[in-house]
């Protein structure tokens, strides 16, 4: 990890007693190489936003070490239902909440705001000796992963004659995994609708196992994952019409990689955020996660984008101290 030198805003402790937010352009430092920051903050969520967020929880440890930063993987569907019973308090999520969990978030109080913080490609892959899927259209990608395909798609030259006649091995995120909402949306048309059939999980590790040992198999999960592990797997331009296209940090943020590109996000209960420690870190995150997701391999947002958040984060604490009060 990188020995970053980092500054940021941080709201002040005041906020505990409702009093106006105060900014510092510096971090919480009393000494040199110490911290007035403690108390705990606990983030579940997204396994695809999971590398950005525990790299910044890392070196946050190493600035405000009596701080304890917890992140788990339970999928966004997963993290979701704990954020919005109040159980947690941030979750990384790849993919906007949906209406049943706001309502639920709602009935226990709890508002929130959605913080982008980087740009993802969700990457088709299948293992390196494959030498005949050179390529994919996201109509052979629905003919695939479609319901109907279940126990009827079972062989590689029912999606092209050229491809041979064998087995073909599913591996793909799992049903409570905002990355399995966004992949079925984009490529078979409806969220949450696909074939059962396949071996699913909500920890791409595991999904990067699988493909990377079965020369039959293909399957899809976040760029970090293909990055980190790309020495044992292989990627598939898609073609969505305009000719086939790898992602990579260019593709993914022109948008020439569609439609498997997307944004990833943080959300940060407004039961949370009247605690300081909250704030600092989700200003700490904002500050540094540009380098910090592209460092594990995602694509960052440009430096307006951040500003912007920077910006929303602050009016939503302001607005939750205010509500204190």
């Amino acid at each position: 990890m990188l020995n970053l030198s980092f500054s940021r805003f941080k709201l002040s402790a005041a906020i505990l007693v409702g009093a106006s937010l105060a900014f510092t352009s510096c971090g919480g430092n009393t000494q040199e190489g110490g911290s007035d920051m403690s108390g705990s903050i606990s983030i579940d969520g997204s396994s695809t936003v999971y590398p950005v967020t525990e790299a910044v929880a890392e070196e946050y440890r190493a600035e405000a070490p009596d701080v304890k930063v917890t992140v788990g993987v339970s999928g966004t569907g997963g993290g979701m239902k704990k954020f919005s019973r109040g159980e947690i308090d941030i979750v990384n999520a790849s993919r906007s909440i949906n209406d049943s969990e706001a309502k639920t978030a709602k009935e226990n109080g709890i508002s929130y705001v959605q913080l982008s913080v980087a740009y993802d490609g969700l990457t088709v892959v299948v293992h390196p000796s494959n030498d005949w899927a050179k390529d994919i259209t996201v109509a052979e990608l629905k003919k695939m992963w479609e319901p109907e395909a279940q126990g009827t798609i079972t062989r590689w030259n029912q999606i092209r004659p050229e491809w041979p006649d064998k087995e073909i091995h599913l591996y793909g995120a799992g049903v409570e995994s905002g990355t399995y909402d966004y992949f079925t949306e984009a490529i078979v048309g409806k969220s949450h609708s696909s074939r059962g059939d396949y071996t699913a999980s909500e920890d791409d590790n595991v999904l990067v196992q699988g493909v990377s040992t079965d020369p039959l198999a293909l399957g899809f999960f976040g760029y970090a994952y293909y990055e980190e592990n790309k020495s044992k797997l292989k990627a598939i331009p898609v073609d969505n019409g305009a000719g086939p296209v790898l992602p990579s940090l260019e593709t993914v943020k022109d948008g020439s990689y569609a439609p498997l590109s997307r944004a990833l996000f943080l959300y940060v209960s407004s039961k949370a955020v009247v605690r300081p420690e909250v704030v600092d870190f989700i200003n700490f995150y904002l500050e540094n996660a540009g380098e910090l997701a592209q460092e594990v391999g995602y694509i960052p947002l440009p430096d307006n984008v951040y500003n912007e958040q920077k910006q929303k984060f602050e009016q939503f604490a302001t607005g939750a101290a205010t509500a204190k009060q």
